[in-house]
């Protein structure tokens, strides 16, 4: 499959995955959203906090239906069982730990199109079962994307999916988004830095107020 010519996700399973997923986030989990006021109307870069395999569902939930969601997952899910999945419901893989220039072409067509990309800054969840080959820590490629797409970049953050087995709730809040205009100007790598640190900043104040 060309990853640069095509945009193979398919409406009806993302629909779908949402109609299947309802009774157990918004009933059994009691997910509740706050700050979806600050929400562009147009493509944006939604960042958030990396905590389960199970953030997208809350942090994406409370657009769906009406916003189309895109991700960036590791290249790793994407084996010859999950690919189509993935890939049909509006995921694209990116290569870990090295530039790969594709995803991010892909990205920037994403926002461009005024789709919803959904990253996770930090890169990989803070806590696993099993040795990690890759450590929490904020990387640039979400302040990166927005800045090249002209696009806002947005801050969220989640509490509870790392306890779910507590069936506690869900808490997902959304910020205005970071101030870029005056960075744009800058250099490229620079710019990205300045955005990524008031980003994790942002992000770091909404998991606070998530407490």
């Amino acid at each position: 499959m060309d990853r640069n010519d095509k945009d193979p996700m398919f409406m009806p399973l993302y629909w779908g995955i949402g109609v299947v997923s309802w009774p157990a986030v918004r009933i059994l989990f009691r997910l509740r959203a706050s700050g979806a006021e600050h929400l562009p109307g147009e493509g944006f870069v939604l960042a958030v906090n990396h905590l389960s395999n199970f953030d997208p569902w809350a942090v994406g939930f409370p657009l769906w239906p009406g916003r189309r969601l895109r991700w960036m997952a590791k290249s790793e899910l994407f084996n010859p069982v999950l690919s189509p999945v993935l890939w049909h419901g509006g995921a694209f893989p990116v290569r870990r730990g090295r530039g790969d220039f594709d995803a991010i072409r892909i990205a920037i067509r994403v926002v461009k199109a005024g789709d919803v990309l959904v990253m996770f800054p930090e890169g990989t969840r803070r806590r696993k079962g099993l040795r990690k080959k890759h450590e929490a820590r904020a990387h640039n490629g979400a302040a990166r994307i927005a800045i090249a797409a002209k696009a806002p970049l947005v801050p969220a953050a989640i509490a509870g999916t790392d306890r779910l087995l507590r069936l506690g709730p869900l808490r997902v809040a959304y910020g205005p988004p970071v101030p870029l205009d005056d960075v744009r100007g800058l250099g490229s790598a620079r710019a990205a830095e300045i955005g990524t640190e008031r980003l994790m900043e942002r992000i770091a104040a909404l998991e606070a107020s998530l407490r």
